[in-house]
């Protein structure tokens, strides 16, 4: 979907943080981290349908929260959605830790155990032969998505050529939506930076990204 959470190529938002010695982690975002890892193989939700969790964080708050906030707030939002967790029960939760009357002794029965997300990998048999191979000119979709997909904004309607062929994967956009995963072939393709960007550009840099087959057209 075109959001907030969509900023590459962008401007106007800074330097990018390169701090050579990033700070460890606080107690809050390792266990966001587990809420996220746990949830996840207890087979709540997919790692397509967390993404789209995020995606759709009320734009302010979204750039105005830290990396794991968006985390936590995406995880909220699915659970609710898929009737885990409803929104009034985390409410209720929050505001009982803000006045120190809740204490997490263990998780709830059933939400911690054996990985049931399908062992981990998300590469799947191929039911048909790829349609691209190395050094084959393509070109991106250009669409609007209503929902999730891997194809950034800035790549859509760009010429670029097939480094390699990865294989075939879960395709995202039908995943995190509850339609299956519809597996597809996956590529990796090269972009001149100025195909991308124009003239701004670095020149002579490329950039590399991983697109599922139907964002593809032949060039």
């Amino acid at each position: 979907m075109n959001g907030v959470h969509d900023l590459g190529g962008m401007h106007g938002f800074g330097p990018v943080d390169r701090d050579p010695d990033p700070p460890s982690l606080e107690p809050w975002e390792a266990t966001v981290i587990a809420i996220m890892n746990d949830t996840m193989r207890a087979g709540l939700y997919n790692i397509d349908e967390f993404r789209h969790g995020i995606e759709r964080m009320e734009p302010v708050h979204y750039l105005a929260s830290p990396y794991f906030e968006h985390w936590l707030d995406g995880i909220a939002r699915v659970l609710d959605e898929k009737g885990a967790v409803s929104a009034g029960e985390l409410a209720f939760r929050t505001e009982a830790f803000a006045h120190g009357g809740a204490v997490v002794t263990a998780a709830p029965a059933g939400l911690v155990g054996e990985d049931r997300a399908g062992g981990g990998t998300v590469r799947r048999a191929a039911a048909v032969p790829p349609k691209f191979a190395a050094g084959d000119a393509v070109r991106t979709q250009t669409f609007a998505p209503g929902g999730h997909t891997r194809l950034a904004r800035y790549a859509r309607g760009k010429t670029g050529a097939v480094h390699l062929h990865h294989g075939c994967y879960v395709f995202p956009d039908a995943n995190a939506h509850g339609l299956g995963e519809q597996p597809h072939h996956l590529y990796s393709v090269r972009f001149d930076a100025k195909e991308l960007w124009g003239d701004s550009a670095e020149a002579g840099v490329s950039v590399f990204i991983d697109l599922w087959e139907p964002y593809l057209l032949p060039a």
